[in-house]
C-alpha cells in the first residue's frame, strides 16, 4: 500500500505543487483575508495542482515510457493509469468544490484555472499557444485571491498582468530541460519552435516586465531593489540562455526571480482596488 502511495505522491510533481500552493497561502496573507479563507483556498489550490500533475502523468504515460522517464511512476508502471486518472478527475472536483463557500466569482475563476491547465496537459501543450494556458492560469491567481475577500475585491490590472508574465516564464522554464526528449517524441510546443535562445529572451523579458509592473504598486524602496534584483536576475538568465548554458541554472535563477516578484506582489496587498 506504501509504495503505490508513493507512487502517487511522485505522479502529482510535488515540487511545483507546493511551490504554487505556497505562493497562494502567501498572496491570500497579503491580500488580508480571513484565516479560515486561507486555510480553504490553500487547500483548494493544493488539490488544484494535484490534479494538473496527475492528468499530465496520465495523459502523457505512453510517451513517457518511450522516451524512458525512470521519474515518471506511471511510465515505469510502478502504478496505474486508471489509478492516476481517477485520482486527478477527483482532485479536480474537489478542488472546484473546496472553493464554493468562497463565492461563486471566486469558484468561476478557479474552475476556469483548473480547465486552462488541464487543457495544456490535454492538447495545447504540442501548439503554437502552449504558452497561453499558463498565462491564464498564473494570471487568473491573483484574481482568484481577492475574488475570496470579503468583501470581495478585484485585483488590479498590473498584479493579474504580473502573475500572467509570471506564467510565462514558467512554462519555457518548465520546458527547456525537457526539449530533446519532447522533440523524440514530436512534442512541439512554442518554446520546442522558437528553440533554446530564443526561449532564453521570453523568458528575461517576462521576468523583467513582471517586475515592472510591479513598480506601479508605489515606486517606494522596497519595490525599487526588488525590481532591480528581478531585472539583474533577468539579465543572468537571457546570457545563460544565450550561451546555452545548462538549463538546471536557468530553472533555478527563474525560480528566484518569481519568488522575488510574488514576495513583491504580496507586500502590494495583491494589487487590491
Amino acid at each position: 500500500m506504501l509504495p503505490k502511495a508513493v507512487a502517487l505522491a511522485r505522479s502529482s510533481h510535488p515540487g511545483p505543487t507546493i511551490a504554487v500552493t505556497i505562493v497562494t497561502v502567501v498572496l491570500s496573507i497579503g491580500a488580508g483575508l480571513e484565516p479560515w479563507r486561507i486555510v480553504l483556498l490553500a487547500v483548494a489550490m493544493l488539490l488544484d495542482q494535484l490534479s494538473v500533475g496527475w492528468s499530465n502523468d496520465w495523459i502523457d504515460a505512453e510517451r513517457d515510457r518511450e522516451v524512458g522517464r525512470d521519474d515518471k511512476p506511471v511510465a515505469r508502471g510502478l502504478i496505474s493509469v486508471t489509478t492516476v486518472r481517477a485520482a486527478a478527475i477527483g482532485a479536480a472536483l474537489l478542488a472546484i468544490a473546496l472553493t464554493v463557500p468562497l463565492g461563486w466569482p471566486a469558484t468561476a475563476a478557479h474552475t476556469v484555472a483548473i480547465a486552462s491547465a488541464w487543457a495544456y496537459n490535454a492538447r495545447l501543450k504540442n501548439s503554437a499557444v502552449s504558452v497561453a494556458p499558463f498565462a491564464l492560469s498564473f494570471g487568473l491567481l491573483p484574481l482568484i485571491v481577492t475574488l475570496a475577500a470579503d468583501p470581495m475585491a478585484i485585483a488590479s490590472w498590473w498584479a493579474i498582468g504580473a502573475g500572467a508574465l509570471l506564467g510565462v516564464a514558467a512554462h519555457f522554464a518548465n520546458v527547456l530541460p525537457d526539449l530533446e526528449a519532447d522533440r523524440a517524441t514530436g512534442v512541439r510546443g512554442l518554446p520546442h519552435r522558437l528553440g533554446l535562445t530564443a526561449s532564453g529572451v521570453v523568458i528575461a523579458c517576462s521576468l523583467a516586465t513582471a517586475s515592472g509592473l510591479l513598480l506601479l504598486a508605489g515606486p517606494d524602496p522596497v519595490h525599487v531593489a526588488g525590481f532591480v534584483a528581478a531585472l539583474a536576475l533577468a539579465v543572468v538568465c537571457l546570457v545563460l540562455a544565450v550561451r546555452h548554458q545548462p538549463t538546471r541554472l536557468l530553472f533555478q535563477l527563474i525560480i528566484a526571480a518569481a519568488i522575488l516578484d510574488v514576495a513583491l506582489l504580496a507586500l502590494s496587498g495583491v494589487g487590491l482596488r
